[in-house]
């Protein structure tokens, strides 16, 4: 789990999930507007989760576990300033009583400016992170893509889908994608 609550799993969703809408979309109109029935009978259909894929793939858990590394030091240190950050809030709050006004409302402007460090790093480190994710994980769908049309030309498929709302796992192909990735 990365500092601002949002797991990778879950940044790997909403990226996914905003393009691939797109892109059923597009197809959806595509198929209406030749008024090509998408079930005709004798039509070969298949579907690819690529949330498994990004998620369950070995490149997916190579890529997320190499990110995590990358990031794990500037997040100990986010870690570390925001326990420094509450340890002087504490002490603050024991000390107010015998503080002096101006000595109080001197500690609480280096607060205000630690928090507002801490903030400021944590949304550059927020901002690098996705930047990085999404590097890795592009070049992942980039391969999943390479492999979608591999399986869809030798096995018939007149139509592969990534990504809908819900589907018959008799038409789910996400296994073979990610075994054609490397498991």
């Amino acid at each position: 789990m990365l500092l601002s609550g949002l797991t990778v799993s879950d940044a790997i969703q909403r990226t996914v999930h905003h393009h691939r809408a797109l892109i059923v979309a597009a197809v959806i109109g595509l198929a209406a507007s030749f008024s090509v029935p998408v079930h005709a009978e004798g039509t070969k259909i298949g579907f690819v989760s690529t949330e498994r894929i990004l998620r369950d793939s070995k490149p997916a858990k190579a890529a997320q576990t190499k990110i995590e590394a990358e990031f794990k030091k500037r997040d100990q240190d986010l870690q570390a300033l925001a326990d420094k950050l509450r340890n002087e809030a504490q002490k603050l709050d024991k000390d107010a009583p015998v503080l002096s006004e101006s000595d109080r409302i001197r500690r609480q402007r280096q607060l205000q400016d630690m928090d507002s460090d801490l903030q400021r790093k944590r949304r550059e480190f927020q901002e690098d992170f996705n930047r990085r994710r999404n590097e890795e994980f592009s070049t992942i769908v980039e391969k999943a893509d390479a492999a979608i049309k591999k399986i869809a030309e030798q096995q018939n498929y007149d139509l592969i889908i990534q990504d809908a709302v819900t589907v018959s796992p008799r038409v789910d192909i996400t296994d073979q994608v990610i075994s054609a990735l490397g498991g």
